[in-house]
């Protein structure tokens, strides 16, 4: 494994994405990339609705001006 892979298997969950949607996730995913170099994000089925993950992260990540690096169930990796 890459030590990048590897780096981001290693990440613990650091922000949650609930039935309050994507909003007050956007500053706080700006915030966190300001401290570190990835950030992992769970989607609840509450903020998924109808929506995929994979799009509710695409949305997060041009919102708060992050670079997705991946999404894998209903978890996503930013940077």
């Amino acid at each position: 494994m890459t030590d990048r892979r590897q780096q981001i298997h290693d990440l613990d969950v650091s922000l949650w994405v609930g039935k309050r949607g994507l909003d007050p996730a956007v500053e706080e995913l700006a915030a966190q990339l300001d401290d570190r170099a990835f950030v992992k994000v769970r989607f609840h089925r509450a903020a998924r609705g109808g929506t995929t993950t994979d799009e509710l992260a695409a949305d997060l990540a041009d919102r708060a001006g992050a670079d997705l690096v991946e999404t894998r169930g209903h978890t996503a990796v930013y940077e």
